[in-house]
């Protein structure tokens, strides 16, 4: 349901984030909020926060523990941008299989499920829950009404996709390692002149057995940019789910073994669309984003279920957080 109300969120003393990259601004101390499974969270010296998707059993603990304290976050407000971008207004996303490891070698058909999914998704009513978030609004906005610059959900959002597999990727890839990779992506398709990084997002997929460190134990997977002579560059990390069994979606809600390649990816798409240069967008008190206050959600309502797209393909997708839902009080849903 949308609403037509204006209000702003109380600015929180102390609560400030890193924004990703010496180009993306000053940068100040990051809360990282430990009572929640999904956000902000460091996972390699000298580089820039991550955004994280939590496990399934985490995230279960940790809504739990919230619902009982009653630090659930709240809505989600807006954090003033970087350089004066909040959100992608007109999302690009590109997809890159990253090293020869993907050469005859994906056993779950992650490749073809990631491009079906992002080919397809853009023009959705699941999608279109994020464009009630915008930019060039005032920080501490909750409810855009019409102000700013939404966040875009055109169809058509996959541009292209790229099998770079002349050489090995890292066996277990860092994160400055994933961020240079969609720093070279950016050079590969063309998106090296000024401005041509603003509304796009690189997905950096890993293939089986070759993912993170951290992934199935701390994440299933993450998102966050870099700086380059290319402009600042969003990028997520997508290891290559089924790896990780249960513990990253397979066989959640009984949506089958693959659910969790398009659960998760849907939900990296979401936030980088929301929240493009982490975390400069929008996020709630806790520092969870559209996707992490919603993941993994298994009855009631917003649990996750298979969606319908524009084009009749069917994915299984977990719900995204709305602030105009139950008339402004916010929750998770699956269409807006």
């Amino acid at each position: 349901m949308k609403i037509h109300l204006k209000q702003i969120y109380p600015i929180l003393a102390g609560l400030a984030f890193v924004f990703a990259g010496s180009a993306l601004g000053a940068p100040a101390s990051p809360v990282v909020h430990e009572n929640a499974a999904g956000g902000v969270r460091f996972l390699e010296a000298g580089q820039p926060p991550v955004v994280i998707y939590p496990l399934v059993g985490n995230a279960e603990r940790a809504r739990a523990a919230q619902r009982k304290s009653g630090t659930t976050g709240g809505n989600l407000y807006y954090h003033g941008g970087t350089g004066g971008i909040g959100v992608e207004t007109a999302p690009h996303i590109y997809i890159v299989f990253w090293g020869s490891q993907w050469i005859n070698n994906d056993p779950s058909g992650e490749a073809a499920i990631l491009e079906s999914l992002l080919g397809s998704v853009g023009g959705s009513s699941w999608l279109n829950t994020v464009t009630q978030y915008c930019e060039g609004v005032a920080s501490g906005t909750v409810f855009c009404n019409g102000a700013g610059t939404p966040a875009g959900n055109q169809p058509n959002l996959l541009i292209s996709y790229w099998y770079d597999s002349a050489k090995a990727a890292p066996r277990h890839p860092k994160q400055s390692q994933i961020a240079a990779e969609a720093v070279r992506a950016a050079q590969y398709f063309g998106n090296t002149a000024s401005g041509s990084n603003v509304t796009t997002q690189y997905v950096i997929a890993t293939a089986t057995g070759n993912n993170s460190s951290g992934f199935g134990r701390q994440y299933c997977a993450y998102h966050s940019s870099t700086s380059s002579s290319y402009g600042n560059v969003a990028y997520t990390n997508l290891p290559y789910i089924t790896d990780a069994g249960s513990s990253c979606g397979a066989n959640f809600n009984g949506l089958g073994p693959d659910a969790g390649i398009s659960i998760v990816e849907g939900h990296e798409a979401a936030e980088t669309i929301t929240d493009q240069f982490p975390s400069g967008g929008w996020l709630d008190s806790n520092g969870s984003e559209i996707g992490d206050k919603c993941a993994w959600i298994s009855s009631g309502q917003g649990a996750s279920a298979d969606v319908t797209f524009p084009d009749g393909t069917t994915f299984p997708m977990q719900s995204l957080w709305s602030n105009a839902f139950n008339s402004g009080g916010g929750g998770c849903v699956m269409s807006y």
